[in-house]
């Protein structure tokens, strides 16, 4: 699948605004708590982007919707890649946003590794199809030798869409 026809450079932020303090604890590491209020944080980010595309019809519901659907399982899926992912009414389109954050953010990875790129996409609850393909699409490339490092190390956001163009 074609998923670089779905990326545009106003929904790639190569470095990612918030900043993660260190846990309260040092030696038992991030409280259920903390994980949730960075996770709370990150969403409240990924969904900024997402709002610039037109597409979004009400950002905090949508925010609302995200985190509701992050705290019933994590969407990190290891190696340092999460996918936050809804279907809901506050998007009129399919979307996805790219984010990345070079020195990684806790994100109940099943791998406990820093989530440093992160694909969050919206769709109406009746576009099933093109977001399940993409999803799929989007796991297929991440097995594929050399994509994570290209996105990790791409200079600009046209570095980013040209990667997935690439391993299409």
């Amino acid at each position: 699948m074609n998923i670089s026809r779905y990326l545009d450079t106003n929904l790639i932020k190569l470095e990612m605004a918030y900043e993660m303090e260190p846990p309260l604890d040092e030696e038992s590491g991030y409280s259920r708590k903390e994980i949730l209020d960075i996770k709370e944080a990150i969403i409240s980010e990924l969904v900024d982007i997402l709002d610039k595309s037109g597409n979004v019809s009400n950002k905090s519901k949508l925010n609302i919707d995200l985190f509701n659907r992050e705290k019933k399982a994590s969407t990190a899926i290891g190696n340092g890649i999460a996918v936050p992912h809804i279907r809901s009414k506050q998007a009129r389109d399919f979307t996805i946003a790219v984010a990345r954050g070079i020195s990684g953010y806790e994100f109940d990875a099943p791998d406990n590794e820093p989530v440093k790129l992160f694909f969050c996409m919206a769709a109406p609850p009746y576009d099933d199809n093109l977001y399940l393909k993409v999803f799929k699409s989007l796991a297929e490339r991440f097995e594929y030798p050399g994509f994570i490092d290209r996105l990790l190390e791409a200079d600009d956001e046209h570095m980013i869409i040209r990667a997935f163009k690439e391993f299409e």
